[in-house]
């Protein structure tokens, strides 16, 4: 619901007040409504806002609690508080406000580290403690709201926005082969703590780290779900997991109608986003706006899915919004999009949501959205073949990486290259961990706890905080999800995937939306990069900084420029788009 930054000092000195005025300015547009800064001892915490809940200024941030010595700045929402603060309170803590950020510095005060397991929600936050200096950082088990942070001489800054950090200055803003590797093959996923710079990393979610005043640092992972199956469950027919996923998604959505504002829903047309507003009509929800957006067709691909939505929206009489977005507008958007992405993230679909969220934005400020469903139910096309693995690792990677190791260093100049095939070791080792009973088991995991984070939650997290939009995401319920992670893999990738979330949507939303052709978010003209698109691409990547950096061999970009169309990945996208969008990203950003 917010932007953060901030920065610690570990050598006495005061933070930089420069530094903090321009992260300050860099975030602004994820708060509109109000902005604050606190500098003491040797830490400085900022904070933008976006009011959402305990609209007073009671709520204000970074929020400062005298009596218990801590300071926060906070970005998200705690879904559970009422009943933190209930329970807080009847250990005799005295509350000044009534939202949620005040329960976190409680909580913590309370709980120490173990906090963040008590929390329902979405969230990344900094606390300063003003008597021992130290300082405490969390993110949310998905990930779901960032944290970048940058050493800086003996300090650490920190921002929910990563070119926010580069702007403060002194960052080292070297291209980091690992993420550049991560990027070209991992389909666009850089894991933490990588990113494409050198001197930016990021928290890993489900992770809370205790910084002390000498500068140590202590992680603990407090969430990671099994993916086994539990022997008291072992007899649940395919009707009884229904009833529980149906039940618990109810929960999900439920609880992230927590607010002080109207809630809307993203409606794409699909069974994911659709089910949300089928249950929240259910629960007798008035009024709610649901927004859905579309493209023109190219090569023949249809550039959006209304037909899906009015039909959703006819069902359940939601106040509906369709936004045709025509080609020439798409491309006089396209800088806002490139500097709206914390990361490079190549899929199309950004654009979709940053116009998609711009002018949601104007009619409320929080939304619900359907990410997630497909890592955590099974809904990805990859997964069913998995089923059969021998070797989960290199079968994964054949329908998911974008290019191999060989391929890559064909299109790498020498310099750029790792010695190994970092991406498919990092995959390897998610795979193969302890916890995951089957092959399909290990790639829901995968995809779940990393791909879903630094690409999906990610570009909508971006797209909607650079409208100040605040986009919720009840799939990623870590109680629903922990309920998934124990349903057998036959009950998600029946009927096509997903089995036992259809089923659980046949008991709410219209049959046509479930029983048809998986959807993507379209945006064709992005796909098949051709005329102004082409032209755009092609001067990024022939421009004095991209021959000075020299990421690409030449006759590799030669050969995506005579014919676009015959480069495409795995992944029905555009090689050139990928590369292109790389060069285009760097240059926006300064790099």
């Amino acid at each position: 619901m917010c932007g953060i930054c901030g920065e610690v000092r570990f050598d006495g000195a005061q933070p930089s007040p420069l530094a903090q005025a321009r992260m300050m300015e860099a975030i602004a547009p994820r708060g509109p409504d109000g902005s604050g800064l606190v500098i003491h001892g040797n830490a400085a915490l900022g904070h933008r806002r976006l009011s959402i809940i305990d609209l007073s200024e009671k709520a204000r941030q970074p929020m400062v609690d005298a009596e218990l010595g801590l300071t926060i700045a906070f970005n998200g929402c705690i879904y559970n508080y009422p009943e933190l603060r209930a329970e807080l309170e009847g250990k005799g803590y005295r509350f000044f406000s009534h939202g949620d950020t005040e329960v976190i510095l409680k909580a913590w005060h309370a709980w120490g580290t173990d906090c963040v397991t008590r929390f329902h929600g979405m969230f990344a936050f900094v606390i300063h403690e003003r008597d021992s200096g130290r300082v405490v950082m969390a993110r949310d088990r998905f990930g779901i709201k960032p944290l970048y942070l940058a050493k800086v001489g003996n300090a650490i800054r920190f921002a929910s926005f990563l070119p926010a950090l580069l702007k403060s200055g002194d960052v080292d803003t070297s291209i980091n082969r690992i993420a550049l590797h991560h990027y070209m093959t991992f389909h666009a996923v850089v894991p933490p703590p990588h990113t494409i710079v050198n001197g930016v990393t990021k928290l890993p979610p489900a992770t809370i780290r205790v910084i002390e005043p000498d500068g140590r640092e202590t992680d603990r992972l407090y969430w990671n779900p099994s993916y086994r199956r539990d022997p008291a469950m072992g007899n649940l027919s395919s009707t009884e997991w229904r009833d529980l996923v149906l039940d618990a998604l109810r929960t999900a959505v439920r609880r992230r109608m927590v607010a002080d504002v109207p809630v809307g829903v993203l409606l794409s047309g699909g069974v994911d986003s659709s089910l949300i507003v089928g249950l929240l009509a259910e629960m007798g929800q008035k009024d709610l706006m649901t927004f859905s957006v579309g493209f023109e067709s190219a090569n023949g691909e249809t550039g959006d899915e209304f037909v899906y939505s009015d039909i959703v929206a006819k069902r359940f009489g939601t106040d509906h919004h369709q936004i045709f977005v025509p080609s020439e507008r798409l491309l006089e958007t396209l800088p806002g999009v490139f500097a709206a992405m914390s990361e490079p993230m190549v899929s199309y679909d950004n654009a979709g949501f940053y116009l998609l969220a711009q002018e949601v934005s104007k009619h409320i400020r929080v939304v619900q959205s359907g990410q997630g469903a497909d890592e955590v139910f099974g809904g990805y096309h990859w997964y069913p073949p998995l089923a059969r693995s021998n070797d989960v690792t290199r079968d994964y990677a054949k329908v998911f990486f974008d290019r191999s190791h060989g391929t890559l260093s064909k299109q790498l100049n020498p310099e750029w290259l790792t010695g190994s095939d970092v991406s498919l070791e990092f995959v390897d080792r998610h795979l193969q961990a302890p916890g995951a009973e089957t092959p399909v088991d290990a790639a829901l995991r995968l995809d779940s706890q990393v791909m879903l984070v630094d690409d999906p939650v990610k570009r909508v997290d971006n797209m909607t905080m650079a409208w100040g939009l605040e986009a919720r995401v009840p799939f990623l319920d870590h109680e629903l999800v922990e309920l998934a992670a124990k349903i057998p893999p036959e009950e998600k990738l029946r009927d096509g995937g997903k089995g036992v979330l259809k089923d659980a949507a046949r008991l709410v939303v219209p049959a046509e939306v479930i029983d048809r052709k998986k959807g993507y978010f379209p945006v064709p003209q992005l796909k098949y990069v051709d005329g102004p698109y082409l032209d755009m691409v092609r001067d990024a990547l022939t421009s004095q900084a991209a021959r000075e950096r020299g990421i690409f061999r030449q006759e590799y970009l030669a050969q995506l420029f005579q014919n676009p169309s015959d480069h495409i990945t795995p992944l029905r996208g555009s090689e050139l788009w990928q590369v292109g969008l790389l060069e285009i990203w760097l240059q926006t950003q300064g790099v």
